[in-house]
């Protein structure tokens, strides 16, 4: 009995082993294909590399695109098998595995690594990106306008080899055709979060190709994203120059005048890339931020509705909606925007920032903490997350718990007013109201209307006797909207 136990066990050990390389495999399928290139007299290395490189994906990409077909998603979002392609060719990168050039023939063979239901995910997550989408297939369609054109070009020099007006028309076919191949790629790149290589990318694009519009447009975002601004605005200003029509290279810049402070010409550069196209949902979030960044928060909440309403699992347009409800004080909306975003997007460090500022307005303080903790986790150098967390340390009584973390949140911005701000009251907790005078002062310098700055410093010269000082800025508190101040004159008869 014990011995047929063991033979079963074994049996089934052997069966599980037997069966394990395909579980493993069945979740990444490698294609690969290999094509040949005839070379004509008017072609070189170079030009015979471009167009085979560019059959060889054509024909993976048209290998997984009908694999995944047949997949249940992609099914129901009822796209053609071109528009599938076309997407995939911003999700899945070609990797050379061998080539040959014998002087006639050039022969290539390329393979693709992909998981067919984590492509489908994309290609869903893709498709519901219409600017990034569009890139694509009008990518696509430069690129079948070019090889067309190489073709053309080709019979007519096999009649007329010395035609030097469409041998030069030839070469710039196959520049423009290696152009758009960079510029996928770059687009490809970008999207996965490798900007250093998305910029290399649209760069060899550019080079290709100097009035590539588009190219200019993905590398600004690139530069953008990375927080080289003055070069991304060198970029969209250029990608504008080239198409006064290019709706993104408007929202790039807009987007880049929001991060230089410049929000009144975010304005005019989201109204155009509105009007070129009033389903940029990422306008709406670009022109939302200048409105927020001007203090109409009722404004900027209207523009990230539409941007919600245009691409409804937008985690920006949920998070800077939120952002905007906290500065209105609107906290449990501000919750459900940010719970939200967390949804759609459980790696966004901002979301949790956000969240976290309104459990603390909530007076929910170990949540505020744990999600600063998370914040942090994701990313270590989001300023407002040492904020919240030392705002909640100072909630749960430890100030001097909170002081290192308001000290890591000024070295990282030392533009954070709000930092200097609660630095200075968690210094008047702790009786050192010399360096929250300090603090307060800096607070309010970058900040004028920063009503807690005031209540501070007033605080501050109260407790080291200037009395007629700490009554001013108790006024400027007031005056503000600071509750605590106008309570406290009230009941000493001072208006303000």
């Amino acid at each position: 009995m014990m011995k047929s136990s063991l033979i079963r066990i074994n049996l089934i050990f052997i069966l599980l082993v037997l069966f394990l390389p395909n579980f493993v495999s069945a979740e990444t399928k490698t294609f690969i294909k290999e094509y040949t290139y005839q070379a004509s007299e008017a072609d070189s290395k170079i030009s015979s590399r471009a167009i085979a490189l560019e059959q060889v994906k054509r024909l993976l990409l048209e290998e997984i695109g009908t694999y995944i077909e047949s997949h249940t998603e992609v099914i129901n979002f009822q796209l053609t098998k071109d528009q599938i392609t076309a997407l995939t060719a911003g999700i899945v990168q070609a990797q050379i595995l061998k080539e040959k050039w014998d002087g006639e023939r050039y022969w290539i063979q390329a393979k693709m690594e992909a998981d067919p239901a984590k492509v489908a995910k994309d290609v869903d997550a893709l498709r519901k990106d219409k600017e990034k989408s569009k890139e694509l297939e009008d990518a696509n369609r430069k690129a079948e306008t070019a090889l067309k054109e190489v073709e053309r070009l080709r019979k007519e020099l096999e009649l007329a080899k010395k035609d030097q007006t469409n041998i030069a028309k030839y070469d710039e076919a196959i520049k423009e055709l290696s152009a758009t191949d960079w510029y996928r790629k770059g687009i490809s790149l970008e999207r996965a979060g490798n900007y250093h290589e998305a910029i290399d990318a649209s760069t060899k694009a550019i080079e290709l190709n100097p009035k590539y519009s588009s190219a200019y447009v993905t590398r600004s975002s690139a530069y953008g994203k990375l927080g080289n601004h003055q070069q991304a605005l060198v970029d969209s200003d250029r990608a504008i120059k080239l198409d006064t029509k290019n709706s993104m290279a408007y929202n790039n810049r807009g987007a880049t005048h929001n991060s230089l402070g410049n929000p009144q010409q975010a304005l005019v550069d989201s109204n155009r890339a509105i009007e070129l196209d009033p389903r940029n949902a990422l306008a709406y979030i670009t022109r939302g931020v200048a409105y927020s960044k001007l203090n109409d928060n009722q404004k900027a909440i209207a523009d990230y509705n539409r941007a919600i309403e245009l691409d409804p699992k937008n985690s920006i347009a949920y998070n800077n909606r939120g952002a905007a409800y906290i500065r209105l004080g609107d906290y449990q909306q501000a919750l459900a925007d940010s719970n939200r975003a967390i949804e759609l997007n459980p790696k966004y460090a901002l979301a949790y920032v956000n969240r976290g500022m309104a459990y603390g307005n909530l007076g929910d303080y170990p949540k505020a903490l744990a999600d600063s903790n998370k914040a942090i986790e994701l990313d270590p150098k989001i300023s407002m997350a040492y904020v919240n967390r030392g705002f909640a340390y100072g909630r749960l009584g430890d100030y001097r718990r909170a002081l290192p973390e308001y000290s890591k949140a000024i070295e990282l911005d030392p533009r954070n007013a709000l930092a200097y701000a609660n630095r200075g009251f968690a210094y008047i907790r702790l009786g050192d109201y010399r360096q929250s005078l300090s603090d307060s002062d800096k607070a309010i310098e970058l900040d004028p209307k920063n009503k807690l700055a005031y209540a501070n410093r007033g605080m501050a010269y109260d407790k080291l006797g200037y009395n007629e000082r700490a009554i001013s800025d108790y006024k400027s508190a007031a005056r503000l909207g600071n509750k605590k101040t106008q309570d406290y004159l009230r009941s000493k008869g001072i208006s303000w």
